[in-house]
């Protein structure tokens, strides 16, 4: 094979034209670039989130660049809406090809400050960040999963990839983060659960993977690690010190990964977890 051809083989495997992608949580920062690095590979990608606006505003963003969008509203705890939202799916485009479980994030009511007590937690807290994480990637993985575990018309067999997201948080325990440390190692273990169970029931080609992320900058974490001069906070200067790179991530950082394991280049990829980190989990910080 001559470099040429080594060169369109690749190209072809990382090429996503003609899938849909469903990314849930695509409002937010993470998500977003998510969204807009599938649709940099070729997909067609449903911007689902709870304030239709600021998906629209994603939409726009994909359309800018001369990619495919849609902006549906959704709440990745109600099943009628994810339900809503892909029929309206699969009357636009006919098919779902990838899910990515982007939606998640953290209360501070469900946290462990050092002048407070995990004894004093209180339950509600406790289960809406377990609900959001958790049961946020549990119900769209039913609704949109059952799409994508019916045989296309024509198609041999299945194919599917689900990607869910994790965090460092699941594998390495950080203080304060009790509630979203176990929602996301729950996450990953269904993650798991999950990749045996449909490969066995649908065929192989329908895969199940999750991201890993370290540490990014998003609207939820950034008080607690940039002071508002951007200096970095005490808590934000530990992080990057144990981090092998020296620094946050970039959101774009998370698309090769993610285009990766949604495209054929990934066919025989099924429940890992793919730490994207900059090597914080491989590091003692000695």
């Amino acid at each position: 094979m001559t470099d040429t051809q080594t060169g369109e083989f690749l190209g072809n495997l990382f090429d996503l034209s003609g899938r849909v992608a469903v990314v849930t949580g695509a409002t937010g920062v993470l998500g977003g670039a998510m969204a807009r690095g599938l649709s940099r590979a070729g997909a067609r990608v449903v911007i689902l989130g709870r304030r239709k606006e600021r998906a629209e505003k994603v939409v726009g963003q994909i359309e800018g660049l001369g990619g495919e969008a849609l902006a549906l509203r959704a709440d990745v705890l109600a099943r009628d809406q994810l339900t809503a939202a892909r029929e309206a799916t699969l009357e636009r485009w006919g098919r779902v090809d990838t899910l990515v479980n982007a939606a998640g994030g953290n209360v501070a009511a469900a946290t462990v400050a050092e002048d407070t007590s995990f004894f004093g937690l209180e339950q509600e807290p406790l289960r809406e960040v377990l609900d959001l994480n958790l049961l946020g990637t549990v119900l769209p993985t039913q609704v949109f999963g059952e799409a994508m575990a019916r045989k296309s018309s024509g198609a041999e067999e299945v194919e599917g990839s689900i990607v869910n997201v994790s965090s460092m948080a699941a594998q390495r325990p950080l203080t304060r983060v009790v509630g979203y440390s176990a929602a996301k190692a729950a996450v990953e273990n269904l993650t798991r659960w999950l990749a045996a169970e449909l490969a066995r029931k649908y065929g192989p080609g329908l895969r199940v993977n999750a991201i890993a992320p370290g540490f990014f900058l998003g609207e939820q974490n950034r008080a607690l690690l940039v002071n508002k001069d951007g200096s970095l906070t005490e808590r934000g200067r530990a992080i990057v010190e144990h981090t092998p790179a020296g620094r946050f991530g970039e959101p774009e950082e998370l698309v090769g990964t993610l285009v990766w394991l949604a495209s054929p280049a990934a066919r025989f990829v099924t429940g890992a977890v793919v730490p994207v980190d900059g090597g914080f989990g491989a590091f003692a910080g000695v």
